[in-house]
């Protein structure tokens, strides 16, 4: 009997079925077809629920940012891989002496696997960073730069300058990886982020996501040829789709503000959130916002203002969360869904000198919610835009399907990303058999 082949999955963000199916011949050859995605469709959640095979609800990564009662303070993109509870697909796998890697995924370090790679910076002091990537065996980075010629450039991972470069690097890393016998895992995740990048400046239709979407399926076809030529099987999905922006943003924290709800705290002019004192907050994810309550408000209260905030499809209690797969223990007492082609900005403030000082540059963990104006420049020059308008793309809710290829027969076929990761636990596991 032949032995099994190794596998190589990859998560594209933003890799939409839309989009594919609308792309012809050139994404016809993967055998595309749709799946949908996890509630709510964001990145940390997808990854989590595929390598997990579990809801949020149990597995905890309710978002790509967490809200710490205890600290009385949100985080975003944090990557400890102790955020992601539930045993993992690959455990009898690994167990077996089968060995595992993971290459830019979200909630990596200190995973308990062989390989990973993630970008981990240091920030000084004074301000400013140094650019440099987290890496187990300690050496891979290292190696990688020495192999591929340069480092990896977080510029181009994410804000202004983000592009498909940070996609390049991060395929050549892969196939260098699946290339080296003392390297290649028999199971190997990575993640090709930058067709998220123009999908959300320009939207799902416009000509730069074409090309985005062309790049990204070149991508693909060179990865299929190196699987093929060094002993893989592969699995390309979608953890989410973009839909057009067809509206203004919405501020639910400006309407728990004017409620006398959120506190903010004035610090030479500017506006920040006192999250120990105030009633309600909402913390923004896409076209999902968590609402948290403290501070001895009124739960009705709450519910009513966002309620009648334009841009709120429903405003969901923690029962309707657990149906949708949210919660118990990391949602708010209530989570926001935005209408369709809407989505959640997080700004507190009306004017923009009461801006906080973090809301003109690329700060993801400081800012108490996600902010896609990240992805443009402002000004004046050296600042992000603080325009929300500019965006032309969203995603988080359900209902949007994502798309996903595989190398090997897959039944039955799936129908959602859960369904997809059960069928990855189950070939591993037979794999051992084999």
């Amino acid at each position: 009997m032949n032995a099994p082949k190794k596998l190589l999955v990859v998560d594209v963000a933003a890799l939409g079925w839309d989009i594919v199916s609308r792309a012809g011949a050139h994404a016809r050859v993967f055998g595309f077809r749709p799946l949908e995605p996890v509630f709510p469709a964001v990145t940390c959640s997808a990854q989590a629920s595929f390598r997990t095979v579990a809801w949020p609800r149990d597995h905890g990564m309710v978002g790509n940012g967490l809200f710490f009662r205890e600290l009385r303070r949100v985080m975003l993109w944090e990557q400890s891989a102790g955020l992601v509870a539930g045993a993992r697909l690959w455990r009898r796998f690994r167990q077996a002496g089968r060995r595992v890697g993971m290459m830019f995924w979200q909630q990596s370090l200190g995973e308990d696997v062989d390989l990973v790679l993630s970008p981990r910076p240091i920030h000084k002091h004074h301000g400013g960073m140094i650019q440099d990537c987290y890496s187990q065996p300690a050496d891979l980075y290292a190696r990688l730069i020495g192999e591929i010629g340069a480092p990896f450039n977080l510029m181009h991972y994410w804000g202004p300058l983000a592009s498909a470069r940070s996609s390049d690097w991060i395929v050549e890393a892969l196939a260098r990886v699946m290339n080296s016998p003392d390297l290649a895992p028999d199971l190997l995740l990575g993640y090709l982020p930058h067709l998220d990048y123009d999908l959300q400046r320009h939207g799902p239709d416009s000509p730069a996501a074409a090309r985005a979407l062309e790049r990204a399926l070149g991508y693909l076809a060179r990865l299929r040829d190196e699987a093929e030529k060094t002993g893989y099987d592969f699995l390309f999905f979608g953890d989410y789709a973009i839909e057009p922006v067809t509206g203004p943003p919405v501020f639910p924290n400006r309407a728990l503000r004017e409620a006398g709800l959120l506190a903010a705290r004035p610090v030479r002019g500017r506006l920040y959130p006192d999250f120990f004192s105030s009633g309600a907050f909402a913390l923004a994810d896409h076209q999902v916002a968590h609402v948290f309550i403290g501070g001895g408000a009124d739960d009705g209260r709450v519910e009513a203002v966002l309620r009648d905030l334009d841009g709120v499809a429903e405003v969901m209690d923690r029962g309707r969360q657990y149906e949708l797969g949210l919660g118990p223990t990391r949602t708010g007492e209530f989570a926001l869904l935005a209408e369709k082609g809407r989505w959640f900005a997080y700004p507190w403030w009306n004017e923009p000198r009461e801006a906080p000082d973090y809301a003109g540059h690329v700060d993801i963990h400081n800012k108490p919610g996600y902010d896609p104006c990240e992805l443009f420049f402002g000004w004046p020059p050296g600042r992000v835009s603080s325009d929300p308008a500019r965006i032309r793309g969203t995603h988080g809710r359900p209902g949007v399907p994502a798309a996903w290829a595989a190398s090997f027969p897959v039944e039955p076929l799936p129908g959602t990303l859960l369904d997809l990761a059960r069928a990855v636990e189950w070939r591993l596991d037979r794999s051992l058999d084999a």
